[in-house]
């Protein structure tokens, strides 16, 4: 499934289980690709803005990590600079104008509140064990937003690596 939700989020905004499923009807065992519209920052874009793509992009909480494990995602492709929201990465720490910036705009005074310690990176650390892996930086062809398509992604395979570029394929029923 390809879920648009461009139109719902921006700067440091999180996303939820309940914007995916207005978008699409996610099933158990999909593919899901999150859409966010921030590919439009990648870095081959006219709209280039490497910061937003890899610093500001909205990215989920605990409340999505548990609805993935409970739909027995596959995996997940996004089209930003990570699965994790970067206010639960290193980011928070290494740009502390830009966590100042995300916790205005949550209104909190810490982002604890909302991504606790325990969870960090949780779209890695906690997704990954259950065999849920992501693609991130994936593009997708706006025809193909909130369709049901088959995707398939096509690593490079080589020895001792834990990541990779890949080709991500997209098959749609005509």
């Amino acid at each position: 499934m390809v879920a648009d939700i461009s139109d719902e989020v921006g700067d440091y905004d999180v996303y939820t289980s309940d914007m995916i499923e207005d978008a699409v009807d996610v099933r158990e065992g999909d593919i899901l690709f999150i859409h966010t519209g921030y590919q439009k920052y990648a870095w081959h874009r006219e709209e280039a803005d490497p910061h937003a793509f890899f610093c500001k992009h909205p990215g989920p909480n605990q409340e999505f990590a548990d609805w993935c494990k409970e739909k027995n995602l596959n995996y997940l492709l996004l089209d930003c600079g990570s699965a994790d929201h970067p206010m639960n990465t290193v980011v928070r720490d290494v740009r502390p104008e830009l966590a100042r910036e995300a916790r205005e705009k949550h209104g909190v005074e810490d982002l604890d509140e909302i991504f606790p310690p325990e969870g960090y990176q949780l779209m890695h650390t906690e997704l990954f064990p259950e065999g849920i892996i992501h693609v991130e930086n994936a593009q997708v062809p706006e025809e193909l937003l909130n369709e049901r398509v088959q995707i398939g992604t096509f690593p490079w395979r080589f020895r001792g690596g834990e990541s990779s570029v890949c080709r991500c394929v997209a098959f749609k029923e005509e």
